[in-house]
């Protein structure tokens, strides 16, 4: 085969989104053996496996990988040929958005309610964001990342989203909650959680602690912000969090917070995405829409700005 034509290439991008045969089929409204001769016809272009079987699921190939947000934005040009505006309401693609479970709980139940209303074909895939994956990115199937970072990497983009500083938080009838202000040694006699997911929230804290000759034990290290604040509620265990998050904690747990000895670095937010999505017109209007929800969000850091800070 010398030459892909636009249906394989629509195909590829299904397949590569989906991850499965199967459910790429559904979606381009073929059946299970013609998607897979569509793949196997891929594969054979490409030299490539492109899906790789792993127990009972499928995984990218690094080639794959690099494939994937080339080709959609070949059929999104090819697409703009047939109408000179790109339309939210007709656009049928699948993106992936990688965040905390934060984000996902409490920011994206706005960005799917605007879909509904907006962008009725457009489907979004979550996935749990570790923050040494920035640099690779491109390489990522991967739309769009919201993380905490205080300058873009070369090669990406990104859209502001607000900043804020760090607390401790803690179960509302802590011990420190009595305390007006709260020494670095009187945290270190208490054990923390801390969250491996997101940006960078915490080791300021752990420098500032070497500096002073002390250091504190991680007890339990999650993704799951949900999980780490169920372990704080029930405990007298400390967190590090940004402000804008323990505040909302304190809604929805028993939990409490207060300012930290010394102010660390601001916790800068964007909502970021390689440069090769950057002619994009549909990725264009979802990560505006999507930046727009966040920053709009009562769960955001601009909700915090200008409005009392610890003590709650």
């Amino acid at each position: 085969m010398e030459r892909l034509n636009l249906n394989l290439l629509r195909a590829l991008v299904v397949l590569l989104e989906c991850r499965s045969v199967t459910q790429a089929a559904s979606r381009l409204h073929l059946t299970q053996s013609a998607m897979s001769r569509q793949l196997s016809q891929l594969r054979d272009f490409f030299a490539d496996p492109l899906l790789i079987r792993e127990q009972n699921d499928y995984l990218l190939s690094a080639r794959a990988k690099q494939l994937l947000p080339k080709v959609q934005a070949i059929l999104n040009d090819v697409d703009t040929l047939k109408d000179d505006e790109f339309r939210p309401d007709t656009c049928q693609r699948r993106f992936s958005f990688a965040c905390t479970d934060y984000v996902a709980q409490f920011i994206f139940p706005g960005v799917l309610q605007r879909l509904k209303q907006q962008a009725p074909g457009i489907d979004l895939v979550y996935h749990v964001w570790k923050p040494e994956q920035l640099p690779q990115l491109g390489q990522l199937p991967l739309d769009f990342v919201s993380t905490t970072i205080a300058e873009l990497p070369a090669g990406l983009n990104g859209i502001y989203l607000g900043q804020d500083d760090s607390v401790c938080l803690m179960v509302s009838d802590h011990p420190l909650t009595r305390q007006p202000t709260i020494s670095a040694d009187a945290l270190c006699r208490y054990n923390f959680v801390k969250l491996n997911s997101g940006g960078d929230k915490d080791s300021f804290f752990d420098k500032q602690l070497e500096q002073q000759g002390l250091s504190r034990r991680i007890v339990f290290e999650v993704p799951f912000f949900s999980a780490a604040f169920a372990a704080v509620a029930s405990s007298d265990y400390l967190m590090i969090v940004p402000e804008h998050i323990a505040h909302t904690a304190s809604q929805h747990f028993p939990l409490a917070y207060n300012a930290l000895p010394q102010t660390g670095p601001a916790n800068r937010y964007h909502l970021c995405w390689h440069n090769s999505h950057e002619q994009d017109p549909a990725h264009s209007w979802l990560r505006n829409s999507i930046a727009d929800e966040i920053t709009s969000s009562m769960y955001s850091p601009m909700s915090r700005a200008n409005k009392p800070g610890p003590g709650q």
